[in-house]
């Protein structure tokens, strides 16, 4: 009764529930199916599962001795024990697998799903879920298998030199510390890579949920902790002649920018039919040709046609057969072509940077001319306007607007260098949503500790960055703990909305199926209960971490 009474009640009562949970979901068709839609079960999903423990465990045993032996606990009689076993269990387990284990089915799946489909010759065409062609499948099981070899003699080895040091040697050797570090730091990132990268395919949609409201809590969490240092920033003397001068210099370059050569293009021809427009064009031009913009007179719009270069237009324009116009070069006009329209354009490549550049002149002004009227830094304005500026914007269009409009410009500028997929848009986005609910909070952790121990800390000597570091954080982050569980399980909520991006997570795959299935309740119960599970867990760790850090019980 003790051990139950530990139990968080709505977590008691989920346990209750949980074995008609269960026959629901294996027992009644209608809500298996959309267990399984939901969750992302693949065909072949028990060897992928089987597969998947197999090596977590190898993993898991080979982490135990190194995390022992940070702590100092390796010393002692059960901790030792305990230690051995771990050592013993992986090395063991890494052999049997390098020599009777098959695990090529995981990483068949994995690779698969990490290549394109559409540009690779190593995955079938059309087919789900992805699989290898039979030539790939052999060549991945062969390398997986070299590797798997290499890493089981490699455990071996590190495992030897830590029995040694636990059996043999008298305390704490150096080749014992560099293999513990060495196994620490390979079977660390073997883990990292299996839980929060690779493609499981037994559950692929309930872990791109868990992945993407993870990466979005720490991204958030460092952004938040970001705009909080900014709030607390002092200026100096010199700030405000800095920021002035950098307002200054910003402006100025604008308008060196803006004075450099323009290009003069003429609309030529009659609207008769389409416009031709080069690929390239500025989109002012267009927007302006397409809502006839030149010509208040003309109440529609008019079509457009695009073409590869300047002479394919003026061909076109000369045939006739679709097009009786073309926005051209002035140089480039043809002679005979009445002209439409003519307009001084300055070029993107200077355009853009002239229009950036005087808008972060301005803004510069302005961060800079308040932050003097409030004796404030203007990287502190900025952070309080960045938070109070977001926190009034819906976090579905935030999403929306990092998702589309803005990775869009971002592959524009880039020249199609960088294009985010959609799972690390909405990261990014939730993160920058909820950062400015973060940095608040970590605002009022920061507040909460005493300014007494500020100052003490201060005459010792210290500099404001290990003021922060060994006397702020430590006491604000165990303050702020409760508030940081909250956002942690809304945004772990909240990753649903990423489905207006077509991320197949849990809310996705939930419509997919649906739709798919036109069943009406199961479906949705299926996904609420998952989702209630998970929010439970993620609640009853947070519980844990905050009791284990409450001193106001020890």
């Amino acid at each position: 009764m003790h051990r139950l009474a530990r139990i968080r009640p709505s977590n008691l009562v989920i346990l209750t529930m949980l074995p008609f949970i269960l026959y629901l979901f294996t027992m009644v068709p209608n809500y298996k199916r959309s267990i399984t839609a939901i969750l992302g079960v693949e065909q072949g999903a028990p060897v992928l599962l089987r597969d998947w423990f197999l090596i977590m465990a190898v993993l898991v045993l080979g982490i135990i001795w190194p995390v022992l032996r940070l702590r100092g606990a390796t010393e002692q009689g059960r901790s030792r024990t305990l230690a051995i076993a771990a050592l013993l269990g992986s090395a063991i387990l890494a052999v049997a697998l390098a020599a009777f284990g098959d695990l090529s089915a995981l990483a068949s799946s994995i690779v698969a799903n990490s290549l394109d489909p559409a540009t690779s010759d190593l995955v079938i065409k059309s087919t789900t879920p992805r699989q290898l062609t039979p030539e790939a499948a052999a060549h991945v099981a062969t390398v997986f298998g070299k590797g798997l070899r290499l890493y089981s003699g490699v455990i071996v080895v590190l495992s030897l030199a830590g029995l040694v040091e636990l059996g043999v040697a008298k305390g704490r050797t150096m080749i014992g510390r560099w293999a513990s570090l060495a196994l620490l730091a390979l079977n660390v990132a073997g883990l990292a890579y299996l839980l929060l990268a690779a493609h499981l395919g037994f559950a692929s949609g309930l872990f791109t949920t868990l992945r993407a409201g993870i990466f979005a809590y720490l991204l958030a969490g460092s952004l938040g902790l970001i705009w909080a240092g900014l709030l607390f920033l002092r200026p100096s003397k010199m700030t405000t002649r800095i920021w002035g001068a950098a307002c200054a210099a910003a402006i100025l370059v604008a308008a060196i920018l803006w004075n450099l050569p323009h290009e003069r293009f003429v609309l030529v021809g009659s609207l008769d039919k389409r416009v031709a427009i080069v690929k390239g064009t500025p989109k002012a031009l267009v927007d302006a040709i397409r809502f006839a913009e030149f010509d208040p007179t003309l109440d529609r719009e008019i079509g457009l046609r695009s073409s590869a270069s300047n002479e394919n237009a003026l061909k076109a324009l000369a045939d006739g057969s679709q097009v009786s116009a073309a926005l051209v070069p002035a140089e480039l006009a043809p002679e005979g072509q009445p002209i439409l329209w003519e307009i001084s354009q300055l070029p993107d490549r200077y355009r853009v940077p002239a229009l950036l550049l005087f808008v972060g002149g301005l803004l510069i002004g302005l961060l800079t001319f308040s932050a003097h009227q409030h004796g404030r830094h203007p990287l502190s304005v900025s952070a309080e306007f960045f938070i109070d500026t977001v926190r009034g914007i819906p976090m579905l269009v935030i999403i929306l607007f990092v998702g589309l409009p803005f990775a869009g410009a971002l592959k524009d500028i880039s020249g199609g260098a960088i294009e985010m997929p959609n799972v690390l848009r909405g990261v990014i986005a939730i993160a920058i949503g909820y950062s400015a609910y973060l940095a608040e909070i970590f605002r009022a952790g920061i507040e909460a500790v005493p300014a007494g121990q500020i100052e003490a800390a201060r005459s010792l000597g210290l500099n404001n960055y290990k003021v922060a570091r060994l006397v702020v954080l430590p006491q604000a982050l165990k303050i702020v703990i409760p508030p940081l569980g909250n956002e942690f399980i809304a945004i772990l909520k909240d990753t649903s909305l990423l489905s207006i991006l077509s991320v197949r997570d849990v809310t996705q795959r939930m419509r997919e199926f649906q739709s798919a299935s036109f069943l009406p309740f199961a479906p949705f119960n299926s996904a609420a209960i998952l989702y209630v599970i998970l929010t439970l867990g993620a609640a009853s760790l947070i519980s844990s971490i905050e009791r284990r850090h409450d001193t106001k019980r020890r």
